[in-house]
């Protein structure tokens, strides 16, 4: 799911009056935040994300393995905050 720069660049501006929702704590990336943080997508689809670590090399770890466990897609990162975006699934009615 790649988005072009100017669904980036709405969901960026959508997302700068978002307060943050999930926040990776010292224990990282555990299996509970996975599933809370695909909870808050299928409500939100657009989340903030603060990741506490001191280390840059580290939150951009706990972001990538994050993205990437959800399937939803790294839209800006700044500091330790981190915005994320993953479509709502269609439920199909019959």
């Amino acid at each position: 799911m790649s988005l072009d720069n100017n669904k980036k660049r709405e969901l960026k501006a959508q997302a700068h009056h978002l307060k943050v929702i999930i926040q990776v704590g010292q224990h990282g990336v555990s299996e509970s935040l996975i599933a809370e943080t695909n909870n808050a997508l299928n409500i939100h689809e657009l989340i903030k994300v603060q990741i506490q670590s001191d280390d840059r090399d580290e939150r951009a770890k706990a972001a990538a393995l994050l993205g990437q466990q959800t399937q939803a897609e790294l839209i800006h990162k700044i500091g330790k905050t981190f915005v994320f975006y993953r479509k709502k699934k269609e439920d199909k009615q019959t």
